[in-house]
C-alpha cells in the first residue's frame, strides 16, 4: 500500500501525526499550504490524504463524493468504519465527523488503478496554486493575506462513466471559477477524468478562501516565488 507510511494504525485505528501529514502534502501532492507545516498552530491532515486513503480501504467507484466537516488536527485518532454501506463518515472517539462519503455504481479494488487516481488527483489538487487560483483571484482583484493565507479543502465529487479503465486514469483541468463575497471567496476546480483518450468522467473541487483583500501584484508575486521556491527545494 503505497499509503503506508503516512499514518499509524492501532487496534483499527489510524493516526496522521503532523510530519506525516506534511511529507505526504509535500512530496505526494505537491502542497505548501502552510496549514500542513507542523510547526503551524493551526496545523491540518490533507484532504487528500485522506481522500486517498478511502479510495485505497473501500475502492474506486463509479460516483464519489467528499464533504470535509471539519479539519484533523494533531493527536486525533480517526475510525475509517468496515462497512460497504454508500454514505459513511470517517470520525474520532468522540463521534466528530471529519469526512462524510457517498458512493455509488460499480467499484474498481485494483491497487495501482487506486494508486494511479489517488496520486494523479493528488498532484491536480495540489498544485491548484498558484498556477489556478492566482490568476483567479487577480480577475476578481483579490488576494490572499501573504502573512496567513487560508484556503480550506471543502469538498469534492466525481462520477465515472466506468470504472475498467484501459490506461491509468488521468485528471486534465476543465474549467475554473471563483465567486467572491466580501472577504470570502469559494473557488471550483471542474476536471475531467481521461483514460488514455477517452473521456470517462468529470468531476469538481470545491475550496473556501478566507481573509480576502485588494490585490496587490507585487505582494502576490512575491509570495508566489517564496512557496515556489519552498516547492524546488523540496524536491531536491
Amino acid at each position: 500500500m503505497f499509503l503506508s507510511e503516512f499514518f499509524t494504525e492501532n487496534n483499527k485505528q489510524v493516526l496522521i501525526t503532523p510530519e506525516q501529514a506534511s511529507h505526504f502534502a509535500k512530496g505526494v501532492a505537491g502542497d505548501f499550504n502552510p496549514l500542513h507545516d507542523p510547526s503551524n498552530k493551526r496545523f491540518c491532515v490533507p484532504g487528500d490524504l485522506l481522500f486517498s486513503m478511502v479510495l485505497a480501504k473501500y475502492g474506486l467507484s463509479q460516483r464519489m463524493a467528499f464533504n470535509f466537516a471539519g479539519m484533523v488536527g494533531k493527536d486525533v485518532w480517526l475510525n475509517f468504519p468496515d462497512t460497504t454501506e454508500n454514505q459513511f463518515n470517517v470520525t474520532d472517539d468522540k463521534d466528530k465527523v471529519y469526512l462524510g462519503v457517498e458512493r455509488e455504481g460499480a467499484i474498481n479494488n485494483d491497487a495501482a488503478v487506486i494508486e494511479a487516481m489517488a496520486r494523479n488527483y493528488v498532484e491536480f489538487s495540489g498544485h491548484n496554486f498558484p498556477h489556478i487560483l492566482v490568476p483567479l483571484m487577480a480577475e476578481h482583484n483579490v488576494m490572499l493575506n501573504p502573512e496567513r493565507p487560508l484556503v480550506i479543502y471543502e469538498s469534492m465529487e466525481f462520477n465515472l462513466s466506468h470504472v475498467n479503465f484501459s490506461q491509468p486514469p488521468q485528471l486534465e483541468l476543465a474549467e475554473s471559477k471563483l465567486e467572491v463575497n466580501g472577504k470570502r471567496g469559494v473557488a471550483y476546480l471542474i476536471f475531467d477524468v481521461k483514460s488514455g483518450d477517452e473521456v470517462v468522467g468529470t468531476g469538481s473541487k470545491k475550496m473556501v478562501l478566507s481573509g480576502l483583500r485588494e490585490f496587490d501584484k507585487a505582494a502576490i508575486d512575491a509570495f508566489c516565488v517564496e512557496y515556489l521556491a519552498s516547492r524546488e527545494n523540496y524536491e531536491i
